[in-house]
């Protein structure tokens, strides 16, 4: 193509249904991106989308979430090259599994809260199968895709709640989404080109971690830009809460334990960005070891803690900073995004210095 950084837009991101996504607000973002960049960290990456736009663009990619389900997107589409899941893949993930009694969290756990028990049956089944796969990248897709099988069967795409039974029989809702009453494996196959389409060689060493963002920075060098997408503390419900059921899915655990309605695991893993207690000092942390980083991208919103003033103050003690913002119309742009609430962007360039 005529311009290099375009050469890799033909490759879409699979629509994310997630609350904390970026997808809708990504040409937005993009003109925010210093266009010297070679190397970029996507800190709290969640879907991966903007992981994938800096990929997209020829960027060295680095992407992180502590969730592990999240980096399990990042795997198979962002440091994965090459790896798509073939049919014969598909038939060991959907063979009968030989280690079917050692695989049944799902079955005993989630049973009628959630999926009929056919449905924590396959689950089980197939993930039991997904080891067999013979590469980590080939792993990570089918976790991918199956996880965002799930979220499509699930009345508003997440766990948090304990109507999804109901609405399953409601024909109303069945009416406005079919997946409801479909089977997880007829989706996971409907879904999965999008997926293998998504893979791409951006000719970069691009690659994911499982970490707190705290632990991770002191470890990592040469990165040009940093694009931190932090849970937005006070204006929206707690991404463990809402995603319990991937994460447990994809760590298959056998010493938590299962607490609620909705059989969410405890303990939850430690953030440091979602409790007002945790949420200044945190960054703080956040902001001084990332001191060797010039450029940052902070996507906030105009409903969290601490307040736009008070965390713009925060953040000129490290940076020049100019604050953006875009109005919602509707709710689907990303957490906090009520219609009418503002998603706030902090581009923050290194500090002028003045002589005399």
């Amino acid at each position: 193509m005529l311009f290099e950084e375009y050469k890799y837009l033909d490759y879409q991101f699979p629509e994310p249904q997630y609350l904390g996504a970026k997808y809708t607000l990504l040409p937005w973002i993009n003109k925010f991106i210093p266009k010297n960049v070679k190397t970029a960290l996507d800190a709290f990456a969640g879907s991966q989308s903007v992981a994938f736009l800096f990929k997209q663009t020829g960027i060295r990619t680095v992407t992180n979430d502590f969730l592990d389900f999240n980096n399990k997107i990042g795997l198979s589409l962002i440091e994965n090259k090459t790896e798509k899941l073939t049919n014969d893949d598909l038939k060991i993930l959907f063979q009968p599994s030989k280690n079917k009694e050692i695989f049944d969290l799902m079955e005993n756990t989630f049973t009628d809260i959630f999926f009929e028990k056919s449905e924590t049956f396959f689950l089980d089944n197939f993930r039991a199968n997904i080891p067999l796969l013979d590469n980590i990248y080939k792993q990570a897709l089918a976790f991918a895709v199956i996880n965002r099988s799930m979220t499509r069967k699930i009345t508003m795409g997440h766990f948090g709640h304990t109507q999804a039974l109901v609405y399953a029989n409601d024909a109303e809702r069945i009416k406005r989404n079919r997946s409801l009453v479909r089977p997880i494996k007829e989706i996971f196959k409907e879904i999965l080109p999008n997926y293998n389409n998504a893979v791409f060689d951006n000719k970069q060493d691009n690659k994911s971690f499982n970490y707190n963002i705290l632990d991770l920075l002191p470890g990592i060098k040469n990165i040009d830009l940093v694009y931190f997408d932090p849970p937005y503390c006070d204006s929206h419900a707690d991404y463990q809460g809402f995603y319990h059921l991937l994460e447990t899915f994809t760590e298959y655990w056998k010493d938590k334990q299962f607490v609620n309605g909705i059989k969410r695991y405890e303990p939850q893993r430690y953030s440091g960005f979602d409790k007002r207690k945790d949420v200044i000092s945190s960054f703080i942390k956040l902001f001084e070891l990332s001191e060797e980083i010039p450029n940052w991208l902070i996507s906030y919103n105009n409903r969290s803690y601490p307040g736009i003033e008070e965390f713009e103050k925060i953040i000129s003690k490290y940076r020049d900073v100019r604050v953006e913002a875009k109005t919602y119309q509707n709710g689907r742009g990303g957490k906090g995004s009520v219609a009418g609430s503002k998603e706030i962007l902090f581009v923050c360039t290194p500090k002028k210095k003045y002589f005399i």
